[in-house]
């Protein structure tokens, strides 16, 4: 199938209140491009340490809408550029003008799906769910993982750096905290390992959901692990939701300029001897990690490497 794809372009300041407009009109979903700069709470949601340098904004915005070849395109276009037209009367939108192509149907969602495919992570065999177990590893430490929309497949180096150091430390007794949870792949990798009980936090609400049936295609009983949304570095509500002194492990799979405020304020959900399992940090921050993690009165267990990423283990 071949969709119809309408280019509007407008003015990147107003981008949302035009496609605000779209969606009352009939649009359902919009793609947008446009050159406006990552504030750094975008950063800070973002897995990149060092971000290249783009194109200087020119304050255009181009909104991609798509319809398949059976919809009555005149239509909508007519319900568009009368919402656009009445939008002008109080908004600058720019030119404004739409434009027309084709192209091939695409599964938008499920496409970046052929290029993840299982692997190993030393002996933990890592398999997405739309793949079979072969027969010869029915009897490896398997971990079922759809990431969705919530970040975490565990091919990334600092995911793996943290596995790692979870299998070293992990025991029956060992209650977790997996900050910026995301997929949970963390967290059902420590229980598959035996840990009792896991808490996750991310600020993105698809954690629920994605660490929800990734935990049930991994069978991990109900109860086994709990998620929480928000920011634990400076929500209050969150600290208390997740309880003070509690744990025996903390990971943190996130960027090191996360990592350097996190480090004093998560001493408090440690128990005294808990370990802080860092990861997410590019070699060239691996100073500013460690020079956090002493100032915060924790002791270096260990740092492990694998790329140009790092992961800080320490104690408190």
């Amino acid at each position: 199938m071949r969709w119809n794809k309408f280019t509007l372009k407008t003015r990147s300041e107003v981008e949302d209140i035009v496609i605000s407009t779209l969606a009352e009109a009939g649009v359902e979903g919009v793609e947008i491009e446009d050159k406006v700069p990552l504030t750094e709470q975008d950063k800070q949601q973002m897995f990149v340490d060092i971000l290249p340098d783009g194109p200087e904004d020119d304050g255009i915005a181009y909104l991609n809408f798509y319809l398949d070849e059976k919809e009555d395109k005149d239509v909508l276009l007519e319900k568009v550029r009368q919402a656009l037209e009445e939008l002008r009367m109080f908004v600058d939108i720019g030119e404004g003008t739409i434009t027309e192509s084709q192209t091939e149907d695409k599964d938008w969602i499920n496409n970046w799906k052929q290029y993840f495919h299982q692997f190993y992570v030393d002996d933990i065999l890592i398999i997405p769910s739309w793949e079979e177990v072969k027969p010869e590893d029915q009897d490896k430490m398997i971990i079922h993982i759809d990431p969705g929309t919530a970040f975490g497949t565990g091919m990334h180096e600092t995911t793996q750096l943290c596995m790692r150091q979870l299998k070293k430390y992990v025991t029956p007794e060992t209650e977790l905290l997996d900050v910026g949870t995301g997929s949970g792949i963390l967290s059902i990798a420590a229980l598959k390992m035996g840990a009792r009980h896991a808490v996750g936090t991310d600020l993105d609400p698809c954690a629920i959901s994605a660490a929800k049936e990734n935990l049930e295609a991994n069978d991990i009983p109900e109860g086994s692990m709990d998620v929480m949304i928000g920011n634990i570095i400076d929500d209050k509500e969150i600290q208390d939701q997740v309880g003070y002194e509690k744990y025996d492990i903390v990971a943190a799979n996130i960027l090191a300029d996360v990592l350097v405020p996190l480090t004093p304020v998560i001493l408090h959900q440690m128990k005294k001897g808990g370990l802080y399992i860092t990861s997410g940090i590019i070699d060239e921050k691996e100073d500013t990690v460690v020079q956090a993690v002493k100032e915060a009165g924790l002791e270096v267990v260990e740092i492990t490497h694998q790329g140009e990423w790092v992961s800080v283990t320490a104690r408190k």
